[in-house]
């Protein structure tokens, strides 16, 4: 009976969302030291390191739900079925990094964020990736795939071009080391490339089939 019943328990699914949430956890604890005036490993400027966090752990869920399906393609685990959930966990950290930035950083002073946003190009690119998520992550669910049915998949590849605008967000914000922008922006590139290379090989099989 136990057997049966962790047989068909997806334990899988649970690791996945505690090793997603770790991130989250870790930072949530820091800040408790922080508001406790406990020692804590925010830096000497904990906002901004905030900012930095949430905005480099957003990219790289980013890039881990793009990095699911070809994964899956040439390995031929069973891992598609996570890619949302992945997916979800990327717009929390874009949405913590969000509100630190409306909350912590302008304190809502919605004057200067409009100004930010239209004066800052790294600001409007992450603006931009963020506006674009919005919609990806409300029509995650199962009941929005059948509702928009080929419709779903067409929004949904619009991940490939707000990623692009994270990185560069990502890339004009950090002020002294650009290694792990580079590093995302040479993972994105891998990923925009073996895309294209799919879709070029079903071209020619189609061009194919035409002929025949």
């Amino acid at each position: 009976m136990i057997n049966n019943f962790l047989a068909k328990t997806d334990w899988r699914r649970p690791v996945i969302h505690l090793i997603c949430a770790l991130p989250a956890i870790w930072l949530g604890h820091q800040m408790w030291l922080w508001y406790s005036f406990a020692p804590h490993q925010l830096s000497a400027n904990p906002i901004e390191y905030i900012t930095d966090f949430t905005g480099g752990w957003t990219v790289r869920f980013l890039l881990i739900t793009l990095t699911i399906t070809p994964l899956a393609k040439l390995t031929k685990w069973r891992m598609l079925k996570y890619r949302r959930a992945v997916g979800l966990y990327a717009f929390f950290y874009a949405l913590l990094h969000f509100l630190n930035y409306m909350v912590l950083d302008y304190f809502f002073d919605w004057e200067l964020i409009i100004e930010d946003i239209f004066k800052r190009p790294a600001i409007t690119f992450g603006m931009l990736a963020f506006t674009m998520l919005i919609p990806l992550a409300v029509t995650s669910f199962k009941f929005m795939m059948k509702k928009m049915g080929k419709n779903w998949q067409k929004l949904h590849q619009t991940l490939y071009t707000l990623t692009i605008f994270a990185i560069i967000h990502n890339y004009m914000m950090v002020k002294a080391d650009v290694l792990i922008p580079l590093i995302h922006a040479m993972i994105l590139s891998v990923l925009l490339g073996y895309r294209v290379y799919l879709n070029y090989k079903k071209r020619k099989i189609r061009s194919k089939n035409q002929i025949a």
